[in-house]
């Protein structure tokens, strides 16, 4: 799966605002890995992009690639919900 890191490589030299068709030409041309490709080709049709941060928001990417799925899942168990309905209760 392409990074955060990898989308923005292969769009360094784009004119923004940019549309998904510019910005997958962009990469095409700049020699992008298939999935890369394959992300940005999965953007939303008829947007703007203003600059390569929103592109790789709204690019199917991994934010955290060297974050495993068992280390995630331990994040996800650790976390703290801290809800409304759960501190009210005591009162």
């Amino acid at each position: 799966m392409a990074s955060y890191a990898d989308v923005l490589q292969y769009l360094s030299s784009l004119d923004y605002p940019a549309e998904k068709d510019d910005v997958v030409r962009e990469a095409e041309r700049e020699g992008a890995p298939p999935d890369v490709l394959k992300a940005l080709r999965a953007l939303p049709p008829a947007v703007d992009y203003a600059n390569g941060n929103e592109v790789a928001r709204s690019a199917a990417i991994d934010a955290a690639p060297e974050v495993g799925p068992a280390q995630r899942a331990a994040q996800a168990r650790d976390k703290k919900h801290n809800r409304v309905s759960q501190h009210l209760r005591g009162i």
